[in-house]
């Protein structure tokens, strides 16, 4: 059997430490905070993750804390009026195998931890980093915060956008700045008018900004994120600069009275700066050796495709997948031959995934400057969404697609 360490306790570090457990192998997670926890937001799940969730027998598990809504609908910022509409629901499910989810991001990071948790062949390890790596042809060192090395056969790093085991690795700067802030909040439904609350998935696009609304947690509450353009100063890095409801009050003072009045109903917001690499240009930032980059560190993207945590997912699923295929999770593996093969498979699994990954953060990135258009092109967008509508908003290479295929 194996030994896998996984750096990072996020969302794609716990998916790749559950994918591994489930296929035999031995896995040590470090996670540099001193208690597993996540922000307060929401995720889209498309149905090509959400296939691969089920495929990990957490079909119930999602259920119960997920939200699945009826469609996904644009709309004008500025006129209110309905641009184009995808049904979801049974039809969505029907087609691609696995329904469209929205859940709050606490949720599943709380679900992944649950199920790890019952895996006897994972240790989850808090208040400790892996913070350097050194590797020979034989194994991989992770240096731990703690002062500890632990050798191992291989390791994923999944220590997220502003990784600093990328950096080691690969020494290629960091995350650039978008000039895009997002504005996130978490609200329950109960705690606005009836006319303000929502079971669908609600895009608002308007000159230089756009707002998306969903429900979570099985309708009760709604995740509200509104994207617009600027710059902060201070630590890129960092979810929790101060955010002031008046200021996104003021750039959405032109809006249509739906949204007006939603983004007033709203006291507390917090506030993220959007910083991405360029799309994935090969396999090489995906591995290096036996380690194995995952999820924000390899891949950062806008969220303007709704797929981050996705990838991260699918990241997980192949990796397990292509390991455990080559053998080195079998009982009595791995032995010398075996382990030789570990930095083959994982290049196997960058070769396999770098090219989605880069498909994605190019759509993400596009649909980024399609959502704010002004001035005529705007208009264009507008006309080319009514006249094709669901065309342009369905998505068969990317929720058929992933490790899991829809039938």
């Amino acid at each position: 059997m194996a030994d896998v360490v996984v750096a990072g306790g996020g969302i794609g570090g716990l998916s790749a430490a559950l994918a591994c457990a489930r296929s035999g192998a031995k896995v040590s997670l470090y996670e540099r905070a001193a208690e597993f926890s996540e922000v307060g937001a929401g995720i889209q799940m498309g149905p090509n993750v959400v296939r691969v969730l089920h495929s990990w027998d957490l079909k119930e598990a999602l259920a119960a804390v997920a939200a699945f809504p009826d469609r996904l609908q644009f709309r004008s910022a500025l006129t209110g009026a309905v641009l184009g509409e995808l049904p979801l629901g049974p039809g969505i499910t029907k087609q691609y195998g696995a329904p469209y989810a929205t859940v709050h991001r606490a949720d599943l990071h709380a679900l992944l931890v649950q199920e790890l948790r019952g895996q006897t062949n994972v240790a989850l390890n808090l208040n400790n980093a892996v913070v350097d790596v050194a590797q020979t042809d034989a194994s991989v060192s992770a240096h731990l915060s703690d002062g500890q090395k632990v050798q191992t056969d291989l390791l994923v790093a999944a220590d997220g956008a502003w990784s600093s085991l990328r950096q080691r690795l690969l020494h290629d700067g960091k995350p650039q700045p978008t000039g895009h802030l997002a504005y996130r909040t978490m609200v329950r439904q109960s705690d606005l008018p009836k006319a303000l609350q929502t079971l669908q998935i609600t895009a608002w696009f308007g000159p230089r900004m756009h707002v998306v609304q969903y429900p979570v947690r099985g309708g009760l509450w709604m995740n509200v994120v509104a994207i617009v353009h600027g710059q902060v100063q201070g630590d890129m890095s960092s979810w929790d600069h101060s955010a002031n409801a008046a200021d996104l009050q003021r750039v959405t003072r032109d809006t249509c009275a739906p949204l007006h009045d939603l983004i007033h109903a709203i006291e507390s917001w917090r506030l993220w700066p959007l910083s991405i690499r360029p799309p994935m240009r090969g396999a090489h930032e995906h591995a290096l050796g036996r380690v194995a980059l995952l999820g924000d560190a390899a891949h950062p993207m806008v969220p303007y495709l709704a797929q981050g945590a996705a990838m991260a997912i699918e990241d997980a699923a192949t990796l397990a997948r292509v390991l455990a295929a080559g053998g080195v999770f079998a009982d009595g593996a791995p032995g010398d031959a075996s382990r030789s093969q570990v930095p083959a498979l994982i290049k196997d699994y960058a070769n396999q995934r770098w090219q989605r990954n880069a498909q994605v953060q190019a759509r993400a990135i596009k649909n980024g400057e399609i959502y704010h258009l002004t001035g005529p092109l705007r208009l264009g967008r507008d006309l080319a969404m009514r006249a094709l509508g669901r065309r342009l908003l369905d998505q068969p290479w990317l929720y058929g697609g992933g490790p899991i295929r829809a039938a």
